[in-house]
């Protein structure tokens, strides 16, 4: 599932459809709050189901923000630095999201580090696209 959103983001040229970039990226970022709220609620229960909601919204709203700031921000910044394939372009969107979550824990602690770690990651996800890595093997049945 998870490869059918990086095919459709390689889709579109990166600086072009930013909404559609953004939309898709949110999406993915919602299925994985989605995803780690379930493991959150079922290894640790919750005492009520209000409370169970609660996290469960927390972590995919929370996850969904990311990613939306993620597609944003790199898009606008192929657009206005007319760089598209640039890495720096991903470094930046990641960046963007790390300083979300980091707003979201109310922590600068958690704003630089997740900048930092999520910028990296973006940018050497770029590079390695740039490259031809893959990221997800080919069945070889």
């Amino acid at each position: 599932m998870a490869e059918r959103f990086f095919v459709a983001y390689d889709e579109i040229p990166d600086g072009t459809q930013c909404h559609r970039k953004t939309y898709i990226t949110t999406a993915f970022g919602g299925l994985v709050g989605a995803i780690g709220s379930a493991y959150s609620v079922v290894h640790n229960p919750a005492d009520s189901r209000l409370e169970a909601v609660a996290r469960i919204g927390r972590y995919t709203f929370t996850a969904a923000a990311v990613g939306a700031m993620f597609g944003l921000a790199t898009c606008v910044s192929a657009q206005v630095r007319e760089k598209p394939d640039d890495p720096l372009n991903y470094f930046i969107g990641g960046c963007a999201g790390g300083l979300t979550l980091g707003a979201r824990a109310h922590n600068y602690g958690t704003a630089a580090a997740g900048c930092i770690c999520m910028g990296t990651a973006a940018s050497l996800f770029k590079i390695g696209k740039l490259e031809g890595w893959e990221f997800f093997a080919t069945r070889k049945v």
